[in-house]
């Protein structure tokens, strides 16, 4: 495998790096507000009535719905005030193990590692999103048709230019096939350690046995090529203001870029090519069952190539973890107090209840029933000093 970085001219990346900044400020961050570039959602909100504040880190893939979820949860209890920042899954994951959150949030599982240093978190799936295949490419707006192996040979340094005959073999439309470029592919990825990431690598390990031996499945592998980007929001901005680029980026990030990212249709396990949307995205979920408790290895679990003529085959869950039993978490408010610890847990019951209202408006799937019934049981066994807590 090449593992030399493809360069690109300093002109280049001087135009990237000024592009990034002027996009990703005016387009997915206007959506968001200013707290968007600061990976931060906090509710401010006052109340005569003692606050108690939560605090949680982790996932930039789900933070356009943690926000909106916040956002609306704060408006209905003036007294808890809820935080979160998006600093990545890995960064969360760490802070929940330094206790130094009362949540974190991933779109990976916990691993045997994190589990001995947090022998005593739960896994609560909260929502279900699909990672998207952007690209920019001047006269192609639409219709590139991409496979997990080609996907895999390009971040490998392996296919290095966008005429490569292993991409335009893949084209159905004579039009594109001629307007694809023979100029270099600019690779960008994830600089940060993310969940986002490790379910791309994930799809790539499965689609690509070259891809699993050499590189594999990571929340911040040893990338063989290409630029890093920090956060969802960071790719985004790099791939939409520089041509040439490919990326991988969450739904709800690409759809609500200003313009919208322009993205791959990806070959599933029945060979239809399929374009990424919360319809093909919630076919995947149609295939769950035997899914583990909240306190059991959920490592296994994916969302990946799932069966389905429909099914976009790059999806994952976002967990939120926390500790079922908040007494160990004493330096944060839900291990201080009966009324810390019921502000997460009724908190936690609305965001797979109520909450669920916010996901299809920002291009995520609601959690099916059985999903949310296996998170009920696993909130009702949170307890503080082993006093049950209500949920409600």
């Amino acid at each position: 495998m090449n593992t030399e970085r493809k360069a690109v001219s300093t002109t280049t990346i001087a135009i990237v790096v000024v592009l990034i900044v002027v996009v990703a400020g005016a387009g997915a961050y206007a959506l968001y507000g200013s707290n968007y570039g600061g990976n931060t959602t906090s509710s401010n909100t006052t109340t005569s009535a003692q606050a108690e504040t939560l605090g949680g880190a982790g996932s930039t893939f789900v933070y356009p719905l943690m926000s909106a979820m916040i956002t609306q949860y704060s408006g209905l209890h003036t007294n808890i005030h809820i935080n979160y920042q998006a600093v990545g899954s890995g960064a969360g994951i760490t802070d929940l193990e330094s206790h130094t959150v009362d949540y974190a949030a991933s779109d990976a599982p916990l691993k045997a590692a994190d589990q001995a240093k947090a022998p005593n978190a739960l896994t609560i799936p909260v929502t279900i999103g699909a990672i998207t295949v952007a690209y920019n490419l001047p006269h192609i707006a639409t219709g590139l048709n991409l496979t997990g192996d080609v996907i895999a040979q390009i971040y490998a340094g392996n296919i290095t230019m966008w005429n490569d005959p292993k991409i335009v073999n893949l084209q159905t439309n004579a039009t594109l096939k001629a307007a694809l470029p023979a100029q270099q592919i600019i690779v960008v990825h994830r600089s940060d350690s993310s969940g986002t990431t490790f379910t791309f690598t994930g799809f790539l390990t499965q689609d690509s046995p070259a891809w699993a031996k050499e590189v594999g499945q990571a929340k911040a592998p040893s990338w063989p090529t290409g630029y890093g980007a920090n956060g969802n929001a960071g790719v985004a901005g790099f791939v939409q203001g520089t041509h040439l680029t490919i990326g991988y980026v969450e739904l709800a990030y690409a759809l609500t870029s200003t313009p919208k990212l322009t993205l791959s249709a990806v070959q599933n396990p029945a060979g239809k090519y399929v374009v990424p949307s919360l319809q093909t995205s919630a076919a995947a979920a149609l295939a769950l069952s035997n899914l583990p408790a909240g306190n059991g290895d959920w490592s296994g679990v994916d969302l990946l190539n799932k069966p389905g003529a429909t099914t976009y085959p790059i999806v994952t869950f976002t967990y939120i973890f926390v500790y079922k039993e908040l007494s160990v978490n004493t330096a944060q408010t839900s291990g201080k107090s009966i009324a810390g610890a019921t502000a997460l847990v009724q908190f936690l019951w609305w965001a797979v209840h109520d909450g669920q209202q916010q996901s299809q408006t920002l291009d995520y799937v609601p959690l099916p029933q059985n999903v949310v019934t296996l998170d009920e049981q696993t909130i009702q066994t949170i307890t503080l000093n082993g006093q049950p807590l209500p949920t409600s």
